[in-house]
């Protein structure tokens, strides 16, 4: 055997080999997929078929109802404002546990997940104890739009800061101190350098509260009383017609909510793209 031979070993196709290549991707792709449409697109696509089984004007009717359409009405009005109470404070305190070093900013940090894994049902029972009518505060915020408020800035308080965290973390530092030794005040530092790098994680924290608060129900249930064109919001609301055996119209509420998630959401991505083409 001549010495500028080598020896080869045969390689054979098969599985290892694949998912290092296309077939991998093909594989990864099918696998997310039927698991997407398995978890999130089948539900969806039920629950607008049964919305959708009377036909647009059985949908139409559905959710102008004047209980449906006051329910409509005050989650999306509720939730915007939830949506800019976080996207202010938010911003604040995920700023305050990024740039600044106090006691106790460990716990707090830790406090700010409770939401992710305390069930909901347990926040309302706990937030009904806190301002209900033995309210040991002295704070009756029970079966009020206030309360409503109150326990859905509960559920959506991680989402902005969670957001906003990791792209502070990620700053240029240096950017800031040029601009300061240039004579730029703190103000003019936020908002020319600091709030652009930010805006785009602060809008999408914001549009997953609102999502959050939109379809909330766990937190609600119980702080809102459930009281027609008051406090009852529209996930209680499509419960209520759950066991008043109206599936079509609950389907059809719960359609007008996925709609109006959908429509934020795709706004804020046209914003961040537009934001990302000017940048």
């Amino acid at each position: 055997m001549s010495t500028t031979e080598t020896t080869r070993t045969p390689v054979r196709p098969g599985l290892p080999l694949a998912l290092g290549g296309r077939g991998g991707t093909v594989l990864g792709l099918g696998t997310a997929t039927i698991f997407m449409s398995a978890v999130v697109l089948l539900p969806l696509a039920a629950v607008v078929w049964t919305a959708a089984e009377q036909g647009p004007g059985g949908f139409w009717d559905a959710v102008t109802t004047p209980d449906a359409w006051a329910a409509l009405k005050l989650t999306i009005g509720l939730s915007l404002v939830v949506s800019l109470i976080n996207l202010v404070m938010g911003t604040l305190i995920a700023w305050v546990l990024t740039r600044d070093d106090f006691p106790g900013k460990g716990l707090l940090n830790l406090l700010i997940d409770l939401p992710f894994a305390l069930p909901t049902i347990v926040a309302g029972l706990v937030l009904l104890t806190l301002y209900g009518p033995e309210s040991p505060l002295g704070l009756t915020l029970a079966y009020t739009r206030a309360g409503l408020v109150v326990a859905l800035l509960f559920v959506t308080l991680p989402f902005v800061i969670r957001t906003v965290q990791p792209v502070l973390r990620e700053l240029d530092a240096e950017m800031e101190q040029a601009a300061a030794s240039l004579g730029a005040g703190p103000w003019t530092v936020f908002r020319r350098i600091i709030l652009p790098n930010l805006l785009p994680a602060m809008l999408a924290g914001t549009a997953l509260a609102f999502t959050r608060s939109v379809a909330e129900f766990g937190s609600t249930v119980l702080i809102s009383g459930n009281i027609p064109f008051q406090t009852q919001v529209a996930a209680v609301q499509v419960f209520g017609r759950i066991e008043s055996n109206d599936t079509a119209g609950a389907a059809a509420v719960s359609t007008a909510l996925l709609s109006v998630s959908l429509l934020v959401l795709l706004l804020i991505g046209l914003v961040n793209r537009w934001g990302a083409r000017r940048g």
